[in-house]
């Protein structure tokens, strides 16, 4: 259903409001370059500080740009069970063909907690729901016998795992099934992650990068991991320099850099630093893209 890659997009402001056109241009550059999927009002997205009302009309507005053309896969996560339910049901509702759903984050919910806050959720739609594992942003750990327990759910159908965590691939596999959909959440440990059986990755590099980080994922898939290192090692300074502030600053530099949208990005969150610029500088000359 989901594989290869799949861009976590940023929200572009300007003057503290969407900026609609760049929006567009992005999601188009993406389409173009060969991305199997987009996630709108993801972590890179912005989704915490977005209104409801902004959250709402990015996803909607994506759904109307792509025109079935490929997958979206809508943000629509939240530490609050009914909020959640709310998002996802928008998500539905305006066409989007499936909801990412984070975590609760703040509340630090248990193992029975996480259970029936996303069983719940996906009890009240029917849309297919990619969990959202991220504890370093969460601070709650969706363990893997839970996500066993959540693939049982016939609206559940995969994981972004943003762990690192090679060895939860396996695991997942083991307690989900061969169908369950596994995607990285971590682009240092993408071309690993694919090659201990996932087929994915939704991916904060491929907003700067689309046609390469394509390029790697689709040799994964094909089991040519000859190209795909030789691509990684390209991007492997920008997996990088990507967080060397808090994301998407230093995203959304590059982005500038190439002339897609500007630098603008909510409170409290800021532009990158001059430190995080000059790596990000750095790693688009050695991938050969500025």
């Amino acid at each position: 259903m989901f594989q290869g890659s799949i861009p976590a997009l940023v929200t572009p402001f300007r003057d503290g409001v969407v900026d609609r056109d760049a929006f567009k241009a992005l999601v188009e550059r993406q389409i173009k370059d060969g991305s199997s999927a987009l996630v709108p009002c993801g972590t890179t997205g912005e989704s915490a500080t977005l209104s409801l009302e902004e959250h709402e009309a990015v996803v909607e507005f994506c759904v109307e740009i792509t025109r079935g053309r490929v997958p979206i896969i809508a943000g629509a996560g939240s530490n609050d069970t009914q909020a959640g339910v709310r998002l996802v049901r928008h998500a539905k509702t305006i066409g989007a063909d499936a909801a990412l759903v984070v975590a609760p984050y703040y509340n630090r919910p248990n193992q029975e907690g996480l259970f029936r806050h996303f069983s719940a959720i996906a009890d009240a739609v029917q849309l297919p729901l990619v969990l959202y594992n991220v504890p370093s942003r969460t601070s709650c750990d969706l363990l893997p016998e839970t996500v066993g327990r959540l693939s049982k759910h016939p609206n559940v159908v995969g994981i972004k795992d943003a762990t690192g965590d090679l060895g939860r691939v396996a695991l997942h596999r083991e307690l989900c099934g061969p169908d369950f959909i596994l995607l990285s959440g971590d682009d240092v440990t993408a071309l690993g992650f694919n090659a201990h059986g996932g087929t994915g990755c939704i991916s904060v590099t491929a907003n700067v990068a689309p046609r390469m980080f394509a390029d790697l994922q689709a040799a994964t898939l094909k089991g040519d991991y000859a190209t795909a290192r030789a691509l990684n090692d390209k991007l492997a300074p920008l997996h990088k320099a990507l967080f060397t502030d808090p994301s998407p600053g230093p995203t959304k530099y590059a982005l500038s850099r190439l002339g897609l949208c500007l630098e603008e990005i909510r409170s409290p969150l800021f532009p990158a630093a001059d430190y995080s610029r000059k790596a990000v500088d750095r790693a688009l000359a050695h991938a050969g893209i500025a």
